[in-house]
């Protein structure tokens, strides 16, 4: 990459608001720019106040790179001196710099030991040993702590690697082009719950940006191609790790105090090398299916003579799997000894080599291949249109022409065809009959895939314009942790919300809206540790606000701002909670909740939440479910008993609160480690969690002489209340789906007495469905004044989980729509149609409407859409003033007069 004139670009160091990058290392190493440093930087350093230089102690190992890996190193060596905080001479950068600008004998310099570094850096310059007076104490500590020579070979590593990230997906997308690989393999949609990995569905989105258009794809299925979205996938992974550390170890300064001179810590190198061992495994498999698709793409040669001496070719000049197992094995080695960081990371550099020049014959693989298949259309070389993304890539036949029509690549594709073409021009003339053609490509293009060719940022910038561009990229994606629904999952949940509003009804309770956001002030401090999953959002004018996290807050805060002293509502909403997504874990979510607000008699408002909550599972029908129940004053009773301090009773209760889903010893261990319980507390804790069973029978235990609760005024309290509680859901026989379980805890910080959560028993592991208890505190919390209530919350979203898989089960097809009857016009009258399904419609009969001359059409319409009964209308029926009635269940049909069919629907679906 020189300029005009043999000058090389040049990368200023040190320059404000400058920084430098894996590219501008890769650049200097390989010697196709020159370095020079900012004056200013220079002027800075020169204002320092240097101690006196010394003569660094020189070790005994010494340490030689290859002289691009030496000129790295002394590129991330300049900008560590120039940025870091420390007393450097600008004479000592500037003299690097010289060195630099040779043109030999980097492979000389001594990185094994700052003092061997100096001392073989004064050779270079021309100066012996003897004649200078050393580095200053902070100079040779940067020499000590930079990491040089590591840093700048990943920085190496990092530039080469992150252009073999796009092109290796534009070679898989060619090689699918040659084998004819299905599309369908790359349909990899993101998922809202947490569970498809993004590298892989970005690497299969990609794919289909490239090959979007093709009409060559569609006949192969398997093989090593349906492998291109895992395995490039976590190379991409990989590699974006090794460049986030990267950019930062360039440009981050040196704290030249912190370690006395001469105490090296080889710590930075040891984390490097730990950073790109994953990357190393992923280059193996990379290497390993880019010979697989390679092999794959020559099984398509029609001509047998072709394909043997196509094979032995690659065979014998392509590397071998053979040697890039033998190098991992010994980067492996190496790394796993600990001696040498610096041969760990010039190993995996050396992999990533050899996965260049598979790829360069993969690609040449692809394109021989393509390039003999007579029935596809490529794109002419010097086509404009082939550089533009948006191009059809459809020459216009002449008048009168007669061609067989040929198969296209794909829009991108054919873009990579020219590309690759171009990078080919001192080929044009080679004979395609020939096999060694295809070797002479693959050696050209090993050579173009180098970053330092311009000819490859060509390649990249079109690979760039193709994703970025292309249709199928357009195609937006949601957040992760929310869903769409579809018509049959929203007849499910109507159907759902319909039962819950039914039983909210029932009990008399009204229907309440809140905002979907409040003032943060509200809703902080209500939710203990869980507060941070409280959505934030930004300052809109003064006002902060957050996103409500659940519905009960709200409610409190509208009793307290109306002051309204009872109520019993409910409300159907969506609330936000910035959790990791997972199964049956939303970000979004809706909740339904039942409420009871004021003063009544003791229980009384428990029991009815807790009966209408086995009344809501109970007719949602989902199967087995039982309702853990406890109370937070016999819960607080018992921590008392065990020792716990108050201030501590919220923070163990959160941690008791994980017992559902991680055993007792990781939970001592929280208590210990993390909240500071004594191991004997912790231990004592344990022997009253652990009780749980029918209600009654844990009741009588609990209330029996020699319990310790007897002595702790608020367990009596509570015993006594969970007593009436039982009794009265024992009066209606509900009681036996309550198990009375101590481990219960419920971190939230408002509840104040009888506490519950329903977890459903069923095939499908969903956790909790439903939770809830008493909270006659928190609208005191906002208004001073004390409103007592009791609630309830389904957790709805996993309730359908359950439902939707209940149905799947059936294998039964839901049906989405209400619709009744079908009108069939048997032609296109609009008109005829407007008139009967609006006599239909005035006398609420649900219908829908077709026009299609063919019969079958709207048989196979209303079947697939549920519809039971339709009705034909076509000319020989408005002659005889008939109509024609089919039952679609029982395939019979009937024949009923136009002016009173409606009248006659009306009677077949039980309407009059």
């Amino acid at each position: 990459m020189e300029l005009a004139g043999g000058e090389r670009p040049t990368i200023v160091i040190g320059g404000k608001g400058s920084s430098l990058s894996s590219a501008d290392v890769y650049a200097v190493a390989r010697g196709f720019r020159k370095v020079t440093i900012d004056p200013a930087a220079l002027e800075r350093l020169s204002r320092s106040q240097s101690p006196p230089p010394h003569q660094a102690a020189v070790e005994s190992i010494s340490k030689f790179l290859a002289s691009d890996e030496s000129r790295a190193a002394l590129v991330v060596l300049i900008n560590k001196l120039v940025v870091s905080e420390a007393a450097v001479r600008p004479t000592f950068p500037s003299l690097i710099g010289e060195i630099l600008g040779l043109q030999s004998g980097h492979s000389s310099l001594d990185f094994g030991s700052s003092g061997g570094l100096v001392t073989s850096l004064f050779k270079l310059n021309g100066k012996h040993p003897d004649e200078f007076v050393g580095a200053t104490k902070d100079e040779i500590s940067v020499l000590e702590k930079s990491a040089a020579a590591s840093v700048g070979i990943c920085a190496m590593l990092d530039c080469c690697a992150s252009a073999l990230v796009k092109l290796s997906d534009a070679v898989a997308a060619f090689s699918c082009e040659a084998a004819r690989a299905d599309v369908g393999l790359f349909d990899l949609p993101s998922s809202g719950d947490g569970f498809s990995i993004k590298d892989e569905t970005d690497v299969a989105a990609d794919i289909k940006a490239f090959l979007f258009g093709s009409k060559t794809v569609g006949q192969l299925n398997s093989g090593p191609f349906s492998d291109i979205p895992a395995v490039h996938g976590s190379f991409r992974g990989a590699v974006r790790a090794l460049h986030g550390r990267i950019r930062v170890e360039l440009n981050s300064s040196i704290n030249v105090r912190k370690n006395a001179v001469g105490v090296v810590s080889h710590v930075k190198e040891k984390a490097l090398v730990a950073l790109v061992l994953p990357l190393a495994m992923s280059i193996q498999s990379m290497c390993e299916l880019s010979l697989g698709r390679a092999m794959t793409v020559a099984t398509s040669l029609g001509n047998e003579e072709k394909r043997k001496k196509f094979m032995e070719d690659f065979e014998k000049r392509c590397p071998s799997l053979d040697v890039m197992r033998e190098g991992l094995c010994l980067v492996s080695e190496k790394a796993a000894s600990g001696s040498d960081s610096v041969e760990v990371l010039h190993g995996v550099y050396e992999l990533l080599v050899i996965l260049k020049e598979i790829l360069a014959w993969e690609a040449a693989a692809a394109l021989y291949a393509l390039e003999l298949d007579s029935s596809i259309e490529k794109p002419e070389v010097n086509d404009p249109a082939c550089i533009n993304v948006n191009s059809e890539n459809e020459k216009v036949e002449k008048k009168g022409e007669k061609k067989k029509r040929k198969k296209t690549l794909g829009r991108g594709t054919s873009i990579l065809w020219k590309v690759f073409k171009d990078m080919l021009s001192s080929q044009n003339d080679a004979s395609i009959d020939n096999v060694a053609t295809f070797g002479h490509w693959a050696e050209l293009l090993a050579r173009y895939f180098d970053p330092e060719e311009t000819r490859l940022d060509t390649l990249l910038g079109k690979i760039k314009e193709i994703v970025e561009s292309n249709e199928v990229r357009r195609l937006p994606k949601i957040p992760k942790g929310t869903r769409d629904f579809g018509k049959e999952q929203m007849a499910i949940r109507e159907h759902a919300f319909s039962v819950i509003t039914g039983v909210f009804k029932r009990h008399g309770a009204v229907s309440l809206d809140t905002p979907v956001f409040e003032l943060r002030e509200t809703l902080m401090g209500k939710y203990g540790e869980d507060s941070k999953l409280i959505y934030d959002l930004a300052d809109q004018g003064g006002e902060l606000c957050s996103l409500r996290y659940d519905l009960t807050v709200p409610f409190a805060r509208y009793l307290a701002m109306n002051n309204i002293n009872s109520l019993k509502r409910y409300q159907i909403a969506k609330v936000y909670r910035r959790d990791n997504p997972s199964k049956g874990r939303y970000r979004e979510f809706y909740q339904c909740d039942l409420d009871v607000a004021g003063q009544c008699e003791v229980m009384e408002a428990d029991f009815e939440v807790l009966k209408v909550l086995t009344e809501l599972l109970d007719e949602l029908n989902i199967g087995d479910y039982e309702i853990k129940l406890n109370h937070r004053k016999l819960l607080d009773g018992m921590l008392e008993i065990c020792g716990v301090s108050s201030e501590k009773f919220r923070t163990v209760c959160s941690s008791i609160d994980k017992l559902d889903k991680q055993s007792f010893e990781q939970v001592k261990k929280e208590l210990v480690e993390e909240k500071g319980l004594a191991v004997e507390t912790a231990e004592k804790i344990g022997t009253f969690v652990k009780k749980r069973g029918p209600p009654l029978e844990i009741l009588s235990e609990l209330k029996g002489s020699g319990s310790s609760f007897l002595g702790n005024r608020g367990s009596v309290l509570a015993l006594n209340e969970l007593e009436i509680l039982f009794n009265a859901l024992e009066k209606s026989k509900c009681l036996e789906k309550i198990v009375f379980d101590l481990s219960l805890a419920r971190g939230l910080d408002y509840y104040t007495g009888a506490i519950f959560e329903a977890v459903f028993k069923g095939s499908t592991q969903v956790g909790s469905i439903a939770a809830g208890g008493r909270y006659d505190n928190l609208v005191g919390m906002f208004s001073g004044k004390q409103v007592p209530a009791v609630g309830v919350s389904l957790g709805i979203e996993r309730v359908f989980t359950i439902m939707e898989q209940l149905e799947k089960e059936k294998n039964k097809v839901l049906r989405a729509t209400e619709t009744q009857v079908l009108v069939a016009i048997l032609g296109k009258d609009l008109l005829l149609a407007a008139e009967l399904v609006s006599e239909l419609w005035n006398v609420k009969v649900k219908a829908e409407f077709g026009l299609n001359k063919r019969v079958r059409n709207h048989i196979d319409r209303a079947v697939e859409s549920g519809i039971p009964w339709v009705v034909f209308v076509g000319e020989s029926e408005l002659n005889s003033g008939i109509l024609k009635l089919k039952n679609i269940e029982s395939h019979q049909e009937e024949i009923i007069p136009r002016e009173r069919f409606a009248e006659e629907l009306q009677k077949r679906l039980n309407m009059v």
